[in-house]
């Protein structure tokens, strides 16, 4: 579910995952990791921040 909210702020910015882990300095690959593994807080606080919204939007 997370990874799925990711993609579609990325779509909706007009970013791909890769451009969005360089901006937010998180390893290659790591985002799409999340379709089977949860992401640390640190690093999902950083993607939330990237686009302006909370941590509590990738998890409802």
């Amino acid at each position: 579910m997370i990874l799925k909210r990711v993609e579609a702020l990325c779509k909706k910015k007009g970013v791909s995952i890769s451009r969005l882990e360089k901006d937010c300095n998180i390893g290659n690959a790591t985002v799409k990791k999340w379709d089977e593994s949860a992401p640390r807080v640190d690093t999902l606080k950083k993607v939330a921040d990237y686009f302006g919204v909370s941590i509590e939007y990738f998890l409802e």
